[in-house]
């Protein structure tokens, strides 16, 4: 009897590795990252003169605060969210000096005297929830652009997507958007 030897059996591997790069720069190709989403703002431009650390006065300022327990404080008041916007806008659109010809405010004496001097200063804890956060900015925000629009209205007779650049900047410099955020609070 003849004794058969067998070879094993061999695959050839050498395409797999172009097959292997092929499957790579496909997955690259189909592949969707999703873009992190942010807060669209404008950061300040750098102040370098002595009235960008000048003295506010009290009118002029509305302190919100927001404490470990996601409760919000304007000035000396608890309030909810809801009544975030309709305090925010009050306060911008008071016209305690009686020198703003386009403002609708109550003249109130306690209260900011022009929308270019009112300012908004925002503080919050440590422990404060992030929601809690991004929604008293977006109420800030909605108070300004309510401001905006009620002003493109009375004084362009145009809705605010109808504005032309020119117009636009004249909307914000009257109602220029002046938000103070104050370092985080530890209340450890």
């Amino acid at each position: 009897m003849k004794s058969f030897k067998r070879h094993s059996v061999s695959v050839n591997a050498g395409s797999m590795a172009d097959i292997a790069f092929l499957l790579l720069i496909f997955f690259l190709v189909t592949t969707t990252i999703s873009a992190d989403k942010g807060i669209l703002r404008k950061l300040p431009p750098i102040c370098d003169t002595p009235d960008c650390t000048a003295d506010i006065p009290d009118r002029n300022l509305l302190q919100i605060s927001m404490n470990d327990n996601q409760q919000i404080m304007i000035d000396t008041d608890i309030v909810k969210l809801e009544e975030v916007k309709d305090i925010v806008e009050a306060f911008i659109d008071n016209n305690g000096s009686d020198s703003c010809d386009f403002c609708e405010g109550a003249q109130s004496k306690d209260s900011s005297d022009h929308p270019k001097v009112a300012v908004i200063s925002l503080s919050h804890d440590a422990l404060t929830k992030y929601d809690l956060f991004i929604s008293v900015q977006d109420e800030i925000t909605r108070a300004y652009y309510d401001l905006r629009t009620r002003y493109t209205k009375e004084i362009f007779k145009k809705t605010p997507d109808q504005l032309t650049k020119g117009e636009l900047v004249a909307v914000q410099k009257a109602y220029p958007f002046i938000v103070s955020e104050i370092m985080v609070k530890r209340s450890n």
